[in-house]
């Protein structure tokens, strides 16, 4: 081995931030002639890239022994900083609280005044915002923006100065901070941060904007993530948390499929041990959730399910899968139980549309329970000023509306919601508000406006795929009440029309241009849902229930 020509190889990946290669090479180096602390801190960072947290907290370990014994103190309490943070964020509270102790007190007793002292401050601000202190939150990421800033150490400015930006937010400086987060932005973008630091910084601010309800930000930083991971094909770190966040903006985007291959992709990255089970359980609900939006109750059932086992508290969606199910009882109580237990405003307010919901559904429906649920989220949408609460308030405000008889005021309000989630390119929800604008023309006697809303929004949810949404839209424009789906999607529900028609499966897979094979599933999940065991209990079943027509017709 030519250790030389091998530690310059190391080093140019590292640059190249081809992760792999230089964690590989750096390593094979140190193998044969143990590495210096500079070539052992690029070791760690590019295992820490490949989500190799063991790795990366021994590759720091090593070189913070390292730069004691060289005597530069300031370089190792660096080190023991970055693995207390490892260690916080990992669960090891105990271990973490040792290392960043262990660091005070090694720049205490060296006394020189270094850009660390600003490094030590993250564990404080940490501890101070993680418990609501804002105000102090906020005056020790301004004093270690400000080091940072002295010392020339960009890391560590920007990462307090995002941190200022959030702690503005919340203490009701909105404009102020949204504009250090945009600033952080830009910054995070030009390349000018490390790559660990442009990391934490990308998945922090995304779920600050998603917490805020602020799609627009959330969109733009989830699309910078996605094209910094695409940049870099080896990382492995924050790819896992990058395709949580871009899920649930496809999502909204009503790119159901790719949203939905995002959180798989999610949880197979976190399957294979890299970052925390919370985030993998955010990927499995926002399957749950397209799921359930489907039809595919039995898939969003599972998906749920597992959400809630590592960790993450499937709600609102399970609620509203009971709701589904037709189990109204059940949907009530877990809401109610579920907005009771959370108090923080926007915890809430991620709660309480399907709380107003679950409350009008069934046959005794909630609305007074409901109407105050709407205020509420009024309320927080005004203290907010997000745009996605404004038109989760407004969609919420005309179904009480229609509940209670004003159909002027459900008409208003559910034109306000839908040019709300227009502009926010939400099509799903759009296509939600106009059902509602339909309902309420009908009322005011204007049949011919509420068929042109009924026709668009089911042009939405059939692109959707949208089913239990496509038949309650069809169930309107017949006049009649939605009928209960039993879970089946539109695709179910057209072979369940065949069924009912007498074709075989051969027929049906003809009729429908897909396979015996596909047919053949489709009927296994039918009968599932149905809780039946043959075709003609199927068929017996849709007639009775009013699933499809004597003519074989939805």
């Amino acid at each position: 081995m030519d250790t030389d020509t091998d530690l310059a190889r190391g080093r140019a990946y590292y640059a190249a931030a081809a992760w792999l290669d230089a964690f590989e090479g750096l390593g094979a180096v140190d193998a044969a002639t143990p590495l210096g602390p500079v070539d052992l801190e690029l070791l760690a960072r590019s295992a820490y890239m490949l989500g190799r947290d063991d790795e990366y907290v021994a590759g720091l370990e090593r070189a913070h022994a390292l730069w004691l014994d060289a005597g530069d103190v300031p370089r190792a309490v660096r080190c023991a900083v970055w693995i207390g943070h490892s260690m916080l964020f990992r669960g090891h509270g105990a271990r973490a609280s040792g290392w960043f102790s262990l660091g005070e007190r090694l720049l205490k007793a060296d006394g020189r005044d270094c850009v660390e002292r600003g490094y030590l401050l993250i564990p404080v601000w940490l501890s101070q915002m993680g418990g609501g202190d804002w105000q102090s939150g906020y005056a020790t990421v301004t004093e270690a923006a400000e080091i940072g800033e002295r010392f020339g150490d960009v890391d560590l400015m920007w990462l307090a100065r995002d941190e200022q930006g959030r702690a503005l937010v919340n203490l009701g400086r909105v404009s102020e901070g949204m504009r250090l987060v945009d600033e952080t932005l830009v910054v995070v973008e030009s390349g000018a941060l490390s790559p660990i630091v442009s990391g934490i910084v990308y998945c922090n601010t995304i779920v600050f904007c998603r917490d805020l309800f602020d799609l627009r930000h959330e969109r733009e930083w989830t699309d910078a993530l996605t094209q910094w991971c695409e940049r870099q094909p080896q990382m492995i770190a924050h790819n896992g948390l990058c395709l949580v966040h871009r899920a649930e903006v496809l999502q909204y985007s009503g790119a159901w499929p790719a949203a939905l291959d995002a959180a798989r992709r999610a949880t197979e990255r976190f399957a294979r041990g890299v970052l925390n089970q919370i985030a993998c359980g955010q990927a499995f609900y926002r399957q749950g959730e397209i799921h359930r939006l489907r039809g595919r109750l039995p898939e969003a059932d599972a998906a749920y399910r597992e959400a809630n086992r590592c960790g993450f508290e499937p709600q609102p969606g399970f609620a509203l899968l009971r709701l589904a199910q037709g189990n109204d009882e059940a949907a009530a109580a877990t809401i109610r139980r579920a907005v009771s237990e959370y108090t923080r405003e926007l915890e809430r307010a991620a709660l309480l549309p399907a709380y107003v919901e679950i409350m009008l559904a069934g046959a005794a429906p909630d609305v007074d329970g409901a109407a105050e649920a709407a205020h509420q989220i009024e309320a927080i949408a005004e203290h907010q000023g997000s745009d996605v609460l404004r038109a989760m308030a407004a969609h919420s405000v005309a179904s009480v509306a229609l509940a209670k008889g004003d159909a002027d005021a459900a008409l208003t309000a559910g034109r306000r919601a839908w040019h709300a989630w227009q502009e926010l390119g939400a099509p799903y929800e759009a296509a939600r508000a106009r059902v509602l604008v339909a309902s309420a023309c009908r009322s005011l006697g204007d049949d011919d406006t509420s068929a042109l809303e009924l026709q668009a929004a089911r042009a939405v949810f059939a692109e959707l795929e949208a089913g239990p949404d496509v038949a309650h839209v069809d169930s309107l424009a017949r006049g009649g009440p939605a009928p209960d789906t039993h879970g089946l999607s539109a695709r179910e529900l057209e072979v369940l029309r065949q069924v009912v028609s007498g074709a075989s499966n051969r027929q049906i897979a003809s009729a429908l241009g897909i396979s015996e094979h596909t047919v053949a599933r489709h009927l296994q999940n039918i009968f599932a849902k149905l809780d039946v065991s043959s075709r003609t209990a199927a068929s017996t079943l849709a007639l009775e229930h009013g699933l499809v027509r004597a003519d074989g017709q939805e």
